[in-house]
């Protein structure tokens, strides 16, 4: 199984100026949240940092000269401080909690909104699977950086600098005692910081291999019985399983080696400080109730170094996902709208459709299209045949402009498609795709998805009619209530295009392409699609893409696609009588003789 380069390079750098002055900028609205949580960090640290030296004054000035009252009064003091240290650690963690939420509010809305307005190029280059993978989970590992990351590192940096203030500020000699430690640690600390960084980096590469096998294995379950390689596919998930679990030991081994590294560190820091502070303490040159408050903050201060492991990593993920996040919002659509609204003029003889000398292709130098030229006129009924592949759902997709042609030029009433407003050429242009999707909720609210404003239930009704879908909201238990499961699976293909015509009537445009609407149903189901549709196109200009011809037979003209171009155009006797490509194809379908 391969993966994307994107999967592999999972962590960057822990800071990155760029990002973060743009993820600062995103939390701009929520200034004062920030400002807030920013503030507790000194209240709360003072309040930490507060306790040790009450136990100096507790020793020192009460326990040793046994003053008992003196030192209930330091524990009332010490009692509250770790309520109020408590209290600020708990609004802190909610302020920082409700920024991190706010935040990844926006983001989740900013990202959701951009993906509406890309165009269909984007989505046929990025599976759906990895822009989900963007809209929750990265924007997720923004939420931790708030919680856990950066704004933690912050407090541990403003609670560190306090320690060694006091520190210093109560014996220098000392002081320097337990800092000569801290150029190992940075040491040990940048060593398993860089052996954790790659160790993760599998994890993550492993985890979504498994992840993406997983999401294949389940969508493919069918696939999987019908050829019975239950057992094929667990030895598969079994073996990606256990080098996820390999990496996650090898990730495990190098935090624990960081974590025991600080640990020990500490303890040495202890030990010197009591044969240094020790000897001090004995010849009166320092306090019994100083060597312990110092104790006290030397063993605080290893408490951030000891998860700076962690946090690297949250640091590490939060970058990543920032990077994705901006290069999502900062992919500019390949699709953008006009300015017009509608036509300048009216005028009868303006066709409704127009494709001018198109040429497009999806990929560079491979067209698709070549030079292709046609007209539909104002409530005129076109169908497009030709082979598989030659372009026929490509027709349809440019006038809607889900992509742009290359060259030629496209036009709705006389107006080059590239000069309307996107919502205002769909809403003149409707097509009915191939595969009808159906939201979930109720029938009614699917087909009234589109409708500008409230449909009454009338006009819902008589639609159902024409669409001759009575039937089959009849036989249905809650009838236009009825509970529609995800993608429509609750319906056959055929009752969903009943319900695309019906929706389709309801959004009522005056230019509509239909794409394959009877193809891969039965011959009941076609009988009915076939009748809903004569309503359907009634009066409007109509484009009808089929495979199969007894569908077209009735159309104003038939245009034969062949390599990019109209080869052939008429009606359907006409062009059987010209023995041409629509005439094969006749043939190919119904056998030799069949049109005489």
């Amino acid at each position: 199984m391969t993966q994307r380069r994107e999967d592999d390079e999972v962590l960057g750098r822990a800071y990155d100026a760029r990002l973060m002055a743009r993820l600062w900028g995103v939390t701009r609205p929520h200034r004062r949240l920030v400002a807030a949580s920013l503030a507790l960090f000194p209240l709360t640290a003072g309040v930490e940092l507060l306790q040790p030296y009450l136990v100096k004054v507790a020793i020192d000035d009460h326990i040793l000269r046994r003053d008992w009252l003196g030192v209930g009064g330091v524990a009332a003091v010490f009692l509250a401080s770790l309520i109020a240290l408590y209290a600020l650690r708990a609004l802190q963690a909610y302020v920082m909690q409700l920024t991190g939420q706010r935040v990844i509010h926006d983001l989740r809305r900013a990202l959701f909104a951009h993906l509406q307005r890309l165009d269909a190029a984007f989505f046929d280059r990025h599976p759906v699977g990895r822009l989900m993978t963007r809209v929750i989970n990265d924007v997720e590992a923004i939420n931790e950086l708030f919680v856990s990351g950066v704004v933690v590192v912050i407090g541990d940096v403003v609670t560190l600098l306090g320690i060694a203030a006091i520190m210093l500020w109560m014996n220098w000699r000392l002081a320097l005692v337990a800092f000569c430690l801290v150029p190992l640690l940075v040491a040990a600390a940048g060593y398993f910081r860089v052996r954790a960084r790659d160790s993760y980096r599998r994890v993550r590469t492993r985890l979504a291999r498994l992840n993406a096998f997983l999401q294949e294995s389940l969508q493919g379950v069918t696939i999987i019985q019908l050829f019975a390689r239950e057992r094929d596919e667990a030895r598969l998930f079994g073996s990606l399983n256990a080098d996820l679990r390999a990496a996650q030991f090898r990730s495990t081994l190098f935090e624990a080696s960081l974590y025991s590294t600080v640990e020990a560190m500490g303890s040495v820091a202890v030990a010197l400080l009591l044969w240094y502070g020790g000897g001090d303490v004995v010849t009166g040159a320092f306090t019994f109730g100083a060597l312990t408050a110092f104790l006290e903050y030397t063993a605080r201060s290893f408490l951030p170094l000891r998860d700076l492991g962690a946090k690297y990593t949250v640091m590490q993920a939060a970058m990543v996902s920032a990077e994705r996040i901006f290069g999502l919002l900062d992919t500019a659509p390949g699709v953008v709208g006009g300015s017009r609204r509608g036509p300048a003029a009216s005028a009868a003889d303006v066709p409704a459709v127009e494709f001018r000398d198109v040429w497009f292709g999806y990929e560079e130098g491979r067209w698709v299209l070549r030079e292709c030229s046609f007209t539909i006129g104002r409530g005129e009924t076109v169908a497009l045949v030709g082979p598989t592949g030659e372009g026929k759902t490509t027709i349809a997709r440019l006038l809607t402009r889900a992509f742009d042609a290359q060259r030629g030029q496209i036009l709705v009433e006389g107006v080059d498609v590239r000069e309307w407003d996107l919502h205002a050429l769909r809403r003149r242009v409707g097509l009915i795709p191939q595969e009808v999707f159906l939201f979930t909720g109720s029938v009614r609210d699917n087909l009234t998805l589109a409708a500008d404003g409230a449909v009454s239930a009338e006009r819902v009704d008589r639609v159902v009619a024409m669409a001759h879908a009575g039937p089959l909201l009849a036989s249905l238990p809650a009838g236009l209530d009825q509970e529609v499961r995800e993608r429509g699976a609750n319906f056959s293909q055929g009752q969903r295009q009943l319900l695309a015509i019906a929706r389709a009537l309801i959004y009522n445009p005056r230019v509509l392409a239909l794409d394959e609407a009877t193809s891969s149903i039965d011959a009941e189901s076609e009988a009915l699609i076939r009748s809903a549709m004569g309503e359907l196109l009634r009066g409007r200009a109509s484009l009808i893409i089929a495979h199969r011809l007894s569908t077209v037979q009735a159309a104003d003209r038939i245009l034969v696609l062949h390599k990019g171009r109209i080869r052939e155009a008429g009606r359907h006797a006409e062009l059987l009588a010209g023995g041409g490509i629509y005439a094969r194809l006749y043939e190919l379908q119904f056998g030799r003789g069949a049109g005489s």
